[in-house]
Formats: C-alpha cells, sequence, structure tokens
C-alpha cells in the first residue's frame, strides 16, 4: 500500500468522525476512508469498523476552514475526530487549530506535507505547510516511509487520547503519500489493546452536553488571560513521556526500536546528519556505504518534532560528534535559519553540548528529488569547509550557497532490480504498474517499491513509474538513473528525451513502436543507437499500439505492454504472471461486463508472445550522437530568452539541471507568454487530415478544438504564393472575397481528441463525403510547415471577423496548446472568450484544472496578438479567493484609469491642438465600449504623442497610457471554487455590482 493508505488505515480505527475536503496529495486518505465507511469493508476486504465497532461517519465540507470547524465541533461535543490535507489546506485550518489545542481536545490530522505557493504554485511535496504550524499549540510527529506511518500514526492517536494534545501527524507530499511499499498494518485489536479507556471515558464527560451544561470559548480581558494560556503546561511538559510510553508499547508488539529521536550510523560518528521525512531514508543508505568504508557517520531521524526535547536529542547525537548539519525542507525568508536548524541550535546551547558545531541547509523544495550524491555532499562539507546556511540539489550560481555534488556510487543493494516507465498521462502506463508492483509483493518475498512521477499537464503529459524490488529493504527515496530495464511506451520520446542513458550496462530496454527492425535505423536518434551498441543493451521492440487497436480498444494497450514487461522481467514465472494479471483484470473489469474482462485477457496473452528482439548491427556504436537542436530565434527576445534558456531544457526532462541565475529576471514569478507553442511535443497517435475538396468553410472544427491546433485562414494571392508547396486550399475563395481558404493543421500540438472530425456538418451527411479524418501522425508531419506559415506570415483579415462561429475563428486565438487533457471543452471555452476580449482581458484563475491547463510552468499557453502585441494577463492567488482577487484586479485598474480619466477631462478643457481634442472627445465618449474605447485610445495616444506641446498633464497621461483604454475582466474556476469553497467572495462580488466576468 502507498502512504496514503497506510494513514488511512491506521487513523481509522481511532476515528468517529473525519470531516474532510479533498485537496492533493492528501486526497486519497479522505477518499479512502469514506469509501471504506460507505462500503463497509476495508482495504482486506473485511467489515470497516473502528475499535469501537463503529463505521467513520465522514462529512465533506465546503473548504479546509470549514472542515475544520466541523472538526473543533466534533471533538467539543466528544466524538473521536479525524481530517486530511495539505499546503494551502493545512494554513486554513490553523485559526481552529489554535482552538483545539487551546482546549486540549485530542485529536490527529494527517498531513501528507506540500509545498505551499509563493512565487508560484507548487503540487508536491516539501514541509512549508507544517513548519507553519509549529506555533498553534500541535504536537508534530513526522514519518520516513509508509511503514512508519503505520506505527507512528498509532502512536499520535494513542498519545493525543491521553496526553489531551492535538497532534499533527506528517509525511512527505508524493514521495511518501504516493509510493508503494510492502506495508504491516495493523490488527485493530492489537490497537484497541493500547488505548487508554479511561483517558477516552474523561474526554466524553468533558465535553459540551446539556446533561452537564458548561461553557467553553470565552471572551477574556488582560488581567487573566496570560495566567490562563500558562495553565497549559502541564500537558506539555507530560507529552514526550507519554509518545514515549506508545512508543515502547507499539515497539514491544511489533519488535520495533521508535524512539522520540532515533539515531543510525556509527555509534562513534563524528559527522552527523538530523533530518525529518523521507530523506532519512536516502540518507541511511548512504551510511551504509560510507560506514562500509570506515568512516564515522551518522544520521538523527526527528519523530517528535512538537514538543521539541532537547534532552532527547542530545542523547541521541553520539558524544564523539564534532559537527552536525541539520536538513530543513522549508526556505524562510529573512530568518536567521529554517526551522528545524534554529531548534537545533537552541536544543544543543540549552543542554551544553557547546562543542558540537550546528550547519544548517535547505533541500527538497516542492518534491526537488534528492539523491544520494547530495547527501554525499553534506557529509563532505562536514568534513572540509564547514559551510552553513547551504542547499543542495540545485546549482547556487546567483548567491552561493549550493554544495558541490559529485557522481555518486550506485548506494543501492546489489540485490535490487530497478525498472522504469516513460508513459503518457491517460494511457494506462502508470496504473498497469501499480498492478504489476502489487502481483511482485503479493507473490513473491521480495521487498518492493513503487513511485510515479507526473508533469502538471492534465492527461497527455508525461509519466515515469519508478519500480524497484529486490531481496533487501529498500531505501532508495529518489528517481532511479541506474536502471536495469527502461520502457518507452511512446516513441515519440525518444528524440525528447534522455531515457537510454538510464538503461545500466547490460540492462534491457523495451520501445512501443510500429517500425520493423529493419527501419529502426531511420527512426532511432543516433545517441540512441551508439549507447544501446556501447553498453550491450538487450534491445527489444513491440507494436502494442497496433495490438490494442486491432483487438478493438486503444486503452488496452498499457495491458499489452504489462504482460511484454513479465516476460521480460522473469520476476515470475511467465504462466504465473499471467494469472495474477488475469485475476487482477478481472477484479478490476467485471463490472464493465465480461466482454471487457475477455479483451483485457486476449491483451495479456497478446503481449507475452509479440515481443521482438533486436540483433543490434555493430555499425550502431559508430552511429555518433544526435547533434543539439537549433535555438530558437523570433522578435519577442524576452520570450525568446525564455524558452530556449527554461522552456527547452524543462521540456527535455532537464530542470533539475537549471541553476537559480537562470531565473534571477523571474524571481517575482512572472513568465512571458506565448511559450506552449514552442513545445510540439507530438504525442497524438492520430491527426486530422483536412480534404478541402469537401469542405463548406464553416470553421466549426477549429471552433471546438481544445487546443487551437487546427484554424481557419484567409490569404491574399501574395500569401498564398509565398506559402508551402504541400499547403492545401480550398477551390472556392472565402466568401464575397478573393482570399484563399485554407484549414491549417498542427499536428505536432494535436492531442487526437476526433473533436473536430465530429463536428464536421459534412463528416455527418453522408452524401456530402469526408472534409476530416483522422491519420497517423506520421502521415501528416508534412502539414506542420504549412502551419507554421500560416500562424507566423498570414495576417488577419478584420472585415472576416465577427461574433458567429463562423467569424470568431479568423481571428487569432491568444489561448493554444494548453495542458488540458484530449477533448477539454474547457479550453474550447476559454480560447473563444479570448478571440472575443483577449488583447483587453485580466484573467483571474482559482486554483484548479484550469490554473493547470492554464499556466503550468514554464508552458504558458495564454500569448499575444502577433500584430498587436497584446493579450491576456493572467494570474491566479489561490483557490479560496479567486472572485476577490479578480475584483481587486478591476478595482485596482478602475482606480488608475479613472485618475487618467480626469487628467484626459483637465487636457481637454487646456488643449488647443485640434487633433488633440478630437481624440479627446471620442475617447471620452467611449469609455465604456471595450472595443470602440481600444480604438479610441490608440488614436488618443498617436495624438498626444504626435503634439509637440508641452504639459505636464499630456507626460502624466501618457506615463500611465497602458492604463488608459476599457479592459475586460475575466474570472475563471471550477465548480470546487465557485459552489464551495469560494461561494462566500463569489456572492459578494456578484452583489458588489462592479463590471467584472465570470466563467464557471
Amino acid at each position: 500500500m502507498d502512504g496514503n493508505t497506510s494513514a488511512a488505515h491506521v487513523s481509522y480505527a481511532f476515528t468517529e468522525v473525519a470531516a474532510i475536503y479533498p485537496i492533493t496529495p492528501s486526497s486519497p486518505m479522505a477518499e479512502v476512508t469514506d469509501t471504506w465507511s460507505a462500503s463497509d469493508k476495508n482495504i482486506f476486504g473485511e467489515p470497516a469498523k473502528n475499535i469501537i465497532g463503529q463505521n467513520v461517519n465522514v462529512v465533506e465540507m465546503q473548504s479546509e476552514a470549514g472542515a475544520a470547524g466541523a472538526v473543533h465541533g466534533s471533538l467539543a461535543a466528544g466524538a473521536l475526530t479525524t481530517t486530511y490535507t495539505a499546503s494551502q489546506g493545512l494554513l486554513l485550518m490553523i485559526p481552529n487549530m489554535y482552538k483545539i489545542a487551546g482546549e486540549l481536545l485530542p485529536c490527529v490530522i494527517h498531513v501528507s506535507a506540500r509545498c505551499v505557493a509563493s512565487h508560484a504554485l507548487n503540487i508536491f511535496g516539501d514541509h512549508s505547510d507544517v513548519y507553519a504550524c509549529r506555533q498553534t499549540g500541535f504536537a508534530m510527529m513526522a514519518e520516513t516511509n509508509a511503514q512508519e506511518i503505520m506505527d507512528l500514526g498509532a502512536v499520535a492517536h494513542l498519545a493525543t487520547i491521553k496526553g489531551r494534545v492535538p497532534f499533527l501527524n506528517f509525511f512527505d507530499g508524493f514521495r511518501t503519500s504516493h509510493e508503494i511499499q510492502k506495508v504491516a498494518a495493523w490488527d485493530y485489536k492489537d490497537l484497541a489493546e493500547m488505548v487508554d479507556m479511561d483517558a477516552l471515558a474523561a474526554f466524553r464527560n468533558r465535553s459540551l452536553n446539556p446533561e452537564t451544561p458548561a461553557l467553553r470559548g470565552s471572551a477574556e480581558n488582560g488581567d487573566i488571560f496570560f495566567q490562563h494560556r500558562e495553565a497549559c503546561n502541564p500537558y506539555y511538559d507530560a507529552l514526550p513521556a507519554i509518545v514515549e510510553e506508545y512508543m515502547d508499547k507499539v515497539n514491544a508488539k511489533i519488535g520495533t526500536n521508535y524512539k522520540i529521536f532515533n539515531y543510525y550510523g556509527a555509534p562513534d560518528a563524528d559527522r552527523v546528519i538530523i533530518a525529518m521525512g523521507s530523506v532519512c531514508d536516502v540518507a541511511e543508505e548512504v551510511i551504509d556505504y560510507l560506514t562500509a568504508k570506515g568512516e564515522k557517520v551518522g544520521l538523527v531521524k526527528v519523530r517528535l518534532y512538537r514538543p521539541f526535547v532537547a534532552e532527547k536529542l542530545a542523547e541521541a547525537i553520539p558524544a564523539t560528534a564534532k559537527v552536525v548539519s541539520v536538513l530543513d525542507r522549508t526556505k524562510e525568508p529573512g530568518s536567521l535559519g529554517e526551522p528545524l536548524y534554529l531548534d537545533v541550535v537552541a536544543a544543543l546551547n540549552e543542554v551544553g553540548r557547546d562543542g558540537v558545531k550546528v550547519l544548517g541547509g535547505r533541500y527538497g523544495l516542492g518534491s526537488k528529488d534528492t539523491t544520494p550524491a547530495s547527501i554525499f555532499a553534506v557529509y563532505e562539507n562536514m568534513a572540509s569547509a564547514q559551510k552553513n546556511h547551504f542547499t543542495i540539489g540545485i546549482v547556487d550560481d546567483l548567491t552561493g550557497h549550493s554544495l558541490d555534488e559529485k557522481a555518486a556510487p550506485d548506494t543501492a543493494p546489489s540485490d535490487m532490480i530497478q525498472c522504469k516507465f516513460w508513459g503518457l498521462g491517460g494511457d494506462g502506463t502508470v496504473g498497469a504498474n501499480k498492478n504489476s508492483i502489487k502481483i511482485i509483493g503479493d507473490h513473491t518475498d521480495k521487498f518492493i517499491q513503487a513511485y510515479f512521477q507526473y508533469d502538471s499537464k492534465k492527461t497527455g503529459g508525461i509519466t515515469i513509474s519508478h519500480l524497484r524490488f529486490g531481496d533487501s529493504p529498500i531505501k532508495s527515496s529518489y528517481y532511479i538513473n541506474k536502471a536495469d530495464f527502461v520502457a518507452c511506451h511512446n516513441n515519440a520520446y525518444l528524440s525528447k528525451y534522455d531515457m537510454i542513458s538510464d538503461v545500466k550496462p547490460g540492462g534491457t530496454f523495451l520501445l512501443d513502436c510500429p517500425w520493423s527492425a529493419d527501419e529502426l535505423d531511420a527512426h532511432l536518434p543516433t545517441s540512441v543507437k551508439t549507447y544501446i551498441a556501447k553498453n550491450n543493451v538487450k534491445f527489444y521492440t513491440i507494436n502494442a499500439t497496433k495490438i490494442a487497436i486491432d483487438l478493438g480498444n486503444a486503452k488496452v494497450k498499457n495491458t499489452v505492454l504489462q504482460s511484454a514487461f513479465f516476460t521480460l522481467a522473469k520476476i515470475l514465472p511467465i504462466d504465473e504472471a499471467i494469472e495474477y494479471m488475469k485475476k487482477a483484470a478481472y477484479k478490476s473489469y467485471i463490472k464493465k461486463g465480461q466482454a471487457i474482462v475477455d479483451l483485457n485477457y486476449a491483451a495479456i496473452d497478446s503481449g507475452k508472445d509479440a515481443l521482438v528482439a533486436i540483433d543490434v548491427p555493430a555499425a550502431w556504436a559508430n552511429a555518433g550522437e544526435t547533434a543539439p537542436a537549433e535555438k530558437f530565434s523570433g522578435n519577442r527576445a524576452d520570450l525568446i530568452d525564455f524558452v530556449n534558456d527554461i522552456v527547452v531544457p524543462v521540456g527535455a526532462m532537464k530542470g533539475d539541471s537549471l541553476s537559480v541565475a537562470t531565473f534571477a529576471k523571474y524571481a517575482d514569478g512572472t513568465f512571458p507568454q506565448g511559450s506552449a507553442a514552442y513545445e510540439k511535443r507530438g504525442v497524438a497517435v492520430t491527426v486530422p487530415q483536412w480534404n478541402p475538396e469537401h469542405c463548406i468553410q464553416c470553421n466549426n472544427c477549429a471552433f471546438v478544438c481544445p487546443h487551437a491546433c487546427i484554424r481557419p485562414f484567409a490569404m491574399t494571392e501574395e500569401e498564398a504564393a509565398a506559402a508551402p508547396a504541400n499547403t492545401k486550399f480550398a477551390a472556392k475563395p472565402v466568401l464575397k472575397t478573393n482570399y484563399k481558404f485554407t484549414m491549417a493543421v498542427s499536428p505536432l500540438d494535436c492531442m487526437g481528441c476526433t473533436l473536430c472530425v465530429k463536428a464536421c456538418p459534412v463528416n455527418n451527411n453522408e452524401k456530402m463525403g469526408t472534409a476530416l479524418e483522422m491519420k497517423p501522425i506520421a502521415t501528416q508531419l508534412d502539414q506542420q510547415p504549412a502551419y507554421n506559415y500560416a500562424v507566423e506570415k498570414v495576417s488577419e483579415k478584420p472585415e472576416l471577423i465577427g461574433v458567429s462561429v463562423k467569424g470568431s475563428q479568423f481571428k487569432q486565438p491568444l489561448l493554444e496548446y494548453s495542458g488540458s487533457c484530449a477533448g477539454c471543452a474547457e479550453t474550447s471555452y476559454a480560447r473563444l472568450i479570448t478571440q472575443l476580449f483577449g488583447e483587453r482581458m485580466y484573467i483571474s484563475n482559482a486554483t484548479g484544472c484550469s490554473s493547470i491547463w492554464g499556466g503550468s510552468a514554464p508552458a504558458t499557453p495564454y500569448t499575444v496578438n502577433n500584430e498587436s502585441g497584446r493579450g491576456p494577463a493572467w494570474a491566479n492567488s489561490l483557490f479560496e479567493d479567486n472572485a476577490e482577487h479578480g475584483l481587486g484586479m478591476y478595482v485596482g485598474q478602475k482606480a488608475i484609469r479613472n485618475k487618467l480619466i480626469g487628467y484626459v477631462k483637465e487636457l481637454r478643457a487646456e488643449a488647443k491642438n485640434e487633433n488633440v481634442m478630437a481624440a479627446i472627445d471620442e475617447y471620452l465618449n467611449t469609455l465604456n465600449d471595450g472595443k470602440a474605447n481600444e480604438a479610441a485610445t490608440k488614436a488618443l495616444v498617436a495624438a498626444l504623442e504626435a503634439c509637440p506641446c508641452d504639459n505636464p498633464i499630456k507626460a502624466k497621461i501618457l506615463a500611465e497610457k497602458q492604463y488608459l483604454s476599457k479592459k475586460a475582466v475575466w474570472i475563471f474556476g471550477g465548480d470546487g471554487w465557485a459552489y464551495e469553497i469560494g461561494f462566500g467572495g463569489l456572492d459578494h462580488v456578484i452583489a458588489s455590482g462592479e463590471d467584472v466576468n465570470i466563467m464557471v
């Protein structure tokens, strides 16, 4: 099971009420709790009863603030209550956390710790959210892996019942919450035996009840508040001993050795790391390697972070230690150091360990991978320069904080097999690999680990599955970079990503492709061929895509490839593996009918027999290296620099190598618009082919296209003559003009959703032929130059642009090639809005699906008009405050514009230049008409700039001329924002009567 499921299992035992609101990456904890309770079946298929014999009462609220309020109320009423959250969601709970702790109510909040948004949103793991809660009065418990969550999660629940201090129980988001391992799960009978029933009864008796009326939560004055606040001290003083008591009880039951601070390493270590979270497993792996070579290094794992017990920390650090490095997974700008570092400095000072030098470092922000190389660098720094306030895992060439890192030896156990699978979001690769690792875990004695790496695009983004299994415990909480097996499930990736260098010499590479053995030489990048030959890589191909299509459903491609993996991996006898795969398929799909089950059975059988072993030609060893791609060029210098410096490396999965200085001019998180146009991912299997002889020029196809990759163009004779030779034109000109009509298609941007084909009225009329049809992408790549020419060189024809379906599509869309799912209707609507308002448009976008496809760095899909250079000004604040943020945008620009309108009126009273007076009159007469005022503003600015008059008012107007025209403020967000977490703000904004537009 993964870490989230582990937390849900242990918390379910102690929970009567769970008040929830989902937020990534904590959502699965709430989801499985709800599922178990509703179905009355837990993860083992047994009745889902807590230790009291009841199903958990799950209540979903409108926000995390609402969930925290419900938790508080439920606790006040005497019910054992839990919630699950992360990041901004946890921060919304902080006011209630103060209250819950102040009222000494037993509670556990389980947190899959996640980065808090700052210059950018990040949905991945670090400790910035939990550190923000360290002053609330909650005790805080940290875990390293899924097994520790199971074990220490119980300690948190048991200790809060007896100690009356609430707990925040946390572990790393994604790295631990979503990592799958073998976990020894609690029997609830064992947990029930450890509960202090007297303490539980006392909690019930203290609860609010009309039978025993009392008041809680009064308003106190300064004469007594301080004294009353200090009255809780005995409970916090007693808590560490209570935690130790339950750690000892857990240790006695399951044979562990949990302590408030656990030490690992040489007993006489002189260099010690102090940390908490998943990095501890990586450190242990490095310690095993170094101590085997005689080095004296160690690690202190922080289990109980609050209360922070100085004496226990000092006991855990060997007396021989000369220097310690404290690793914090957060950044607190302006502080003397990060939280754990400051705690350690204070603790060692308090207990008199002045002989230990304390260094502090930052790591892993936003789920930055922390590899053994980083840990080696920390130990090396302690032995040499002893740089303080360092960073690891990055190159800081701006402020010089980073440690130099060298290539690290392989610290993983020699018996461990590591496999890496490159897939496309939505193609089933991740699901198949979750199934595979569970089969291996359930039917062998191997230790297992599975972790799944995603980009922030929706369906159609890249996924990388990291699977490990072996005879030794697995502590490798980092990405695989030395793989025994690598599979590429999308052949378009070969020319984009350096995946082949991950294969160990002598390892195995599996490629899903349509090419025969003879065709591979022409299609494989030269660097791939060279690496395969020089490193004796065993190379196999399979045409899983064709097999799946021939079976009748392209979606079973993942099952074909899963079968191929088991055939090559030989971790289980293939007949057994197939049996287990079929059992899993039956369990997953029988609800959809036997036909779907049989389809998956056929895919499983096909995969094992369809592999083609490639006899690698000796000449490949001398194929050479693939030439580096040429840098982009263009008229927008700011965008081109951004694309070449950041977008291209990130798109090649090399973002980890970018240095801090690369981002110096983007320190506030502001990026130029339009960079998504340079991705050209080419991930669709089939794309539309336009047949001009059947087209009626209705533009319906462009109107529905979510990614703006099929567009109509009207060309003059000169533009048509300069077009690439393979540009297709309709026989008839655009109606009532002499313009030549073409429907340009970008195969490399298309997602293959087929909406354009389905929307075509010609295709839906049997008598009219086929104007659009889906074809393999390879057959359409010759249309890319024609599309690029039309987009870059063909001018807009204003007389054709209107507000009809047809007319709107002759306007350049200012949302293009987003990261949305294939066929996404959201982007179709948003794209259309940019065609109507885009050049004068503000967008306040709620966090959620639309902020991810609209603003996932570094590919920015909102863009600028080719001719005017104007386009949407887009920003995201939070999930819960989007309406208010959008209103703020409006009133802010309105205040500045009203000031300028006042200046314009003053200038009109003084002006003598006829051109200026006429321009001012037209401007003032069109103030509330967006389109007309846009033209009037342009004329006014031109008149003022041309006027030789030396007038201070004119200078003031021109200094802020970008605010003169009427703008359109749009507020975008999903129903979770509009109808739940942000409803109050939305209601208030609508009631304000201000001129804002809202799309839900």
